[in-house]
């Protein structure tokens, strides 16, 4: 009874923390962060575990799937430069700085294990950098930017923390030559497995009932992530795919009833998770400054020496390319595939600001193992958890809390190209409405015809009205019907991206919803 208690108390506190983060447009990971610290060090407070290798699984695979299945293939495939140098320069440039810095400072840890802590500490977090730069209104290209960056290097950078974990369990025979091998089947084969994965089991996701169609999500959800780890692919890459796939798919089979409480729930169980993935790091906390003793104060400052290292490393990575890009763009001109604002100084200060840690972090701290094949404690785990969660909770504090602040100061505006795709996308869905029930001349039909002419002239003069919601029975589900697949044909032809597409889709689902 003592434990539901707690778990009660954790989630209201998670609601408030988050509520109090929005009132003041901080991201709420900040403030679980700052919670799960205080939480350590509360008398009687629980003392919960969590077995390693679930951390990843639990943590990550949800969250991970949630974010695949809104990211924009076109916004990502128009940024694929930016984004490939964070997922892949800057994770191996932070972790290469981490190790560095670790080995200088505690010459006796063994390379594979400080490679793992900057592996651990080197990918940012997609929640916290997008629950800020949301809510303002900084140019779409950075924001996409953003996201594909934090959607990809968790692969990377989970990618180079899992072979120096086997390197530091006994795997001393990895050699440049055994790796490529492994790296190239692990890439391309966990490409495959989730679109092959996705293709399987797309109709399992879209079951009559809506809430066995739920569970069936999280079901597959885990199973995808399970099966591709048991096979040694990548757990990350494999479910990326998996949700990508199934969203340009599947997604567009899915009937609005059953798609509207399924977003609303995964919106949820991802607030649920993060807010327990900080509790139970923050009790871990105690114990582990208990254990270290008289090296507390030791470790607490290789922790923000650490965390010193991968914001400066992070800074470094991104200014020097965006001086480079300026420069290309100054020689050669700037032609991009669609509008878009220019690559800029200010982007690339907010892109480098942008790096807080979140779950992925914390997770993969907590997925080191315990000990070592021998049984001897793992080397410098303790030191690895409390790193993790000072990076965390000094990114999201100080990067988190002024990172609004620098936006506005820094004069980023945005000519909002969403919106205007959205008109856009409009007035083409209503004029592909009008055109389903052209040949019906009764009186609903009539109705919806003056209804949408009108949204049609207002869309065009940029009041963007939504799609209605008065009821017009058979004529107006039929309207919708022809207005989705006019959407689908603008998305395949890359008029609108996946933003646009989602709000819009959103308004065509409570729209079928209210026609019944």
């Amino acid at each position: 009874m003592e434990t539901f208690e707690w778990i009660v108390a954790l989630l209201l506190g998670a609601a408030l923390l988050a509520t109090l983060a929005r009132r003041l447009g901080a991201p709420y990971p900040t403030f679980l962060a700052i919670g799960g610290a205080c939480l350590a060090f509360v008398p009687n407070s629980p003392e919960w575990t969590l077995d390693p290798h679930l951390a990843l699984t639990l943590f990550v695979a949800p969250i991970l799937v949630d974010a695949a299945y809104d990211t924009s293939l076109r916004d990502l495939r128009d940024n694929w430069a930016p984004v490939a140098g964070l997922v892949i320069a800057a994770v191996v440039a932070t972790t290469a700085a981490v190790a560095v810095l670790a080995r200088w400072l505690l010459p006796d840890m063994p390379w594979a294990v400080a490679i793992a802590l900057g592996a651990i500490v080197a990918p940012p977090d997609a929640a916290a950098a997008t629950a800020v730069v949301r809510q303002v209104r900084l140019p779409h290209r950075i924001l996409k930017i953003l996201e594909g960056e934090s959607l990809l290097n968790d692969a990377s950078a989970l990618l180079i923390y899992r072979l120096a974990i086997l390197a530091a369990l006994g795997g001393s025979g990895l050699t440049f030559s055994s790796f490529a091998p492994v790296f190239a089947l692990t890439v391309f084969g966990s490409l495959a497995a989730g679109f092959i994965a996705a293709r399987i089991t797309m109709p399992l996701t879209r079951l009559g009932d809506v809430s066995t169609s739920i569970i069936m999500q999280f079901c597959l959800t885990f199973g995808v992530w399970i099966a591709a780890e048991a096979i040694g692919l990548s757990g990350i890459l494999t479910l990326v795919v998996y949700a990508m796939t199934i969203a340009r798919r599947g997604g567009e089979r899915m009937p609005a009833r059953m798609r509207v409480p399924s977003f609303a729930v995964w919106e949820t169980v991802v607030f649920v998770l993060n807010a327990f993935a900080f509790v139970l790091i923050g009790l871990q906390l105690r114990p582990i400054w208990e254990r270290l003793g008289g090296l507390a104060m030791s470790y607490l400052g290789v922790a923000l020496a650490v965390l010193v290292v991968v914001i400066l490393a992070r800074f470094a990575w991104v200014m020097a390319y965006n001086k480079a890009i300026r420069a290309r763009i100054a020689r050669y001109g700037f032609n991009p595939p669609r509008p878009m604002s220019r690559p800029t100084v200010g982007g690339g200060v907010v892109i480098s600001w942008a790096g807080m840690r979140g779950i992925v972090t914390l997770a993969a701290a907590f997925a080191t193992p315990e000990t070592l094949p021998d049984g001897a404690p793992f080397p410098y785990r303790d030191l690895i958890l409390l790193t993790a969660f000072v990076v965390v909770l000094g990114t999201l504090v100080l990067q988190g809390l002024t990172l609004a602040p620098l936006i506005a100061w820094l004069g980023l505006t945005d000519d909002d190209p969403v919106g205007r795709e959205v008109r856009i996308a409009r007035v083409e869905a209503y004029r592909a409405g009008l055109a389903a029930i052209e040949g019906d001349d009764s009186l609903p039909a009539r109705l919806l015809r003056k209804e949408y002419l009108a949204a049609i002239e207002l869309n065009q003069d940029g009041a963007g009205e939504r799609m209605g919601d008065t009821p017009a029975g058979p004529q107006r589900r039929q309207a919708i019907a022809a207005a989705r697949e006019k959407m689908l044909e603008l998305r395949r032809e890359a008029v609108i991206g996946d933003d646009a597409f989602h709000v819009l889709e959103q308004e065509l689902d409570w729209a079928e919803l209210a026609a019944g």
